[in-house]
């Protein structure tokens, strides 16, 4: 059970990591990977870690799990690894390599996507163009604190998340979802 356990967090974090990768490696003409696919076999699997029979019940989890899941998301899209991976700019996506402004007839006019697939974060991209702008320092660090407020409120939303998730778990289940990284 417990090999279980690392092995399904495992999938979870790599189905985090491939779901940004996916654009780029279809874009490149790569395979046949269908993210909907690998999102059914984790909730599957969590489902049987959770022990969860009753369709009903399964589905206000399934629910929270995905709320949790979704909050985690937005707060990786705020900055971390997905600034290095998700967003535009120093050959990310929407951007050409080396950092130079993608051209914008490149890439079919596809509008920049935020970290790990998800929407960019305004006032991430804002501290973003000042650093590359070599903007005055004021002006950094105001849109610093903007980013950390943003942080702020995602952490908020993954946290409200929690707690809902939280609320319809077992104490075995809590411990399941502990395991998976959906809770601390």
């Amino acid at each position: 059970m417990k090999l279980l356990g690392k092995t399904l967090a495992m999938a979870a974090a790599i189905c985090a990591l491939s779901v940004g990768a996916q654009s780029t490696f279809a874009q490149r003409g790569g395979g046949n990977f269908d993210p909907a696919a690998m999102q059914q076999q984790i909730m599957e699997r969590m489902r049987t870690a959770f022990d969860v029979k009753d369709d009903g019940e399964w589905k206000l989890i399934s629910e929270r799990v995905t709320a949790v899941s979704d909050a985690r998301r937005a707060t990786q899209s705020i900055g971390g690894m997905a600034a290095l991976f998700g967003r535009g700019g120093r050959g990310g996506a929407g951007g050409a390599p080396g950092g130079a402004p993608a051209d914008a007839n490149a890439g079919g006019g596809q509008q920049r996507r935020g970290g790990f697939g998800g929407t960019p974060n305004p006032d991430m991209e804002a501290l973003q163009k000042a650093i590359d702008d070599k903007a005055p320092a004021d002006q950094i660090k105001t849109l610093l604190a903007k980013v950390r407020e943003s942080h702020k409120a995602a952490d908020a939303k993954l946290e409200a998340a929690q707690v809902e998730l939280k609320k319809v778990l077992s104490v075995r289940q809590e411990a399941v979802a502990v395991t998976f990284g959906l809770l601390k």
